[in-house]
């Protein structure tokens, strides 16, 4: 590397931690400390229902139900007002996320930036049929606009035909960037496509690839999720993971029933019907 060459990266380095340490950090309404106080933690999910709660140490639930979902929309036809829109209903009411296709994921990065909620972006959507080596460049690109979750479809048909090499690898592949970058995994197993004895088989190769989340459905499967298959996926994966139940989670009971059964994070694109509901609106 020639000096220039060392002066810019340098250069580069020093813009991206200015531009970080500017971002203004959020804090907690009732004592103004960093990030979310203990009750608030916790007020959501058992506001939604839960009877027993396991959390990490670093983190719990964001505040309120609207913590708890990821503000989705994924449709082929969503235009750029459509996204825009999203992005101002996940400000207005606190979403974890928005979850958008990719070619959304630097706008959306764009219209949240200092919102305190995050970018997830979809890969290998919605069929996961695309091989790992492109499943991992379309992680890097979707993380490079500014994704901060990645939700990846796993390689179905290997699944189902028992090779389950390909399968580690095709998780790995997504896995491992988002890793190295600080960006949490989720793994989509398109439960309704897999007898019982698949799904346990895709929870525990996500679990054993470092996956921070299995998820249900891509919402354009035959099937969206259950109470009945986030149970199991929560039996397979313990309290070590998250699980995330997306596609049909239509209003609050549908929410409380998938909290219910295990599940700590909820794809809706009813989200702001859902937090309306909470709210008694």
């Amino acid at each position: 590397m020639t000096q220039e060459e060392l002066q810019r990266l340098i250069d580069v380095i020093v813009q991206e931690l200015a531009a970080a340490t500017s971002r203004p950090a959020l804090r907690c309404q009732c004592h103004s400390v960093l990030h979310e106080c203990c009750p608030a933690r916790l007020s959501g999910v058992i506001d939604a229902g839960a009877t027993r709660v396991g959390v990490y140490a670093t983190g719990g639930a964001p505040a309120g139900v609207a913590g708890m979902i990821d503000h989705t929309l994924l449709k082929p036809d969503a235009t750029r007002q459509d996204i825009e829109q999203l992005c101002r209903e996940a400000a207005q009411f606190m979403f974890a996320t928005v979850c958008v296709n990719g070619t959304w994921v630097a706008l959306s990065a764009r219209l949240l930036e200092g919102s305190g909620v995050d970018v997830c972006s979809v890969v290998g959507f919605p069929l996961g049929a695309t091989t790992a080596d492109v499943k991992g460049y379309e992680t890097r690109r979707a993380i490079f606009d500014g994704a901060r979750e990645i939700d990846m479809v796993v390689n179905v048909g290997a699944l189902k035909s028992g090779d389950l090499p390909s399968v580690e690898r095709d998780i790995e592949a997504v896995v491992a960037p988002c890793r190295d970058c600080g960006v949490l995994s989720k793994v989509i197993i398109e439960a309704a496509l897999l007898t019982d004895d698949e799904k346990v088989t895709a929870c525990t190769l996500a679990k054993a690839a470092g996956a921070d989340y299995v998820k249900t459905s891509t919402g354009f499967g035959p099937g969206g999720a259950t109470a009945a298959d986030v149970g199991l996926m929560r039996r397979v994966v313990g309290a070590d993971m998250g699980v995330k139940a997306a596609g049909g989670v239509r209003d609050l009971e549908d929410l409380k029933a998938m909290v219910a059964a295990g599940a700590s994070r909820v794809g809706a694109s009813a989200g702001v019907k859902i937090v309306q509901q909470a709210r008694g609106e």
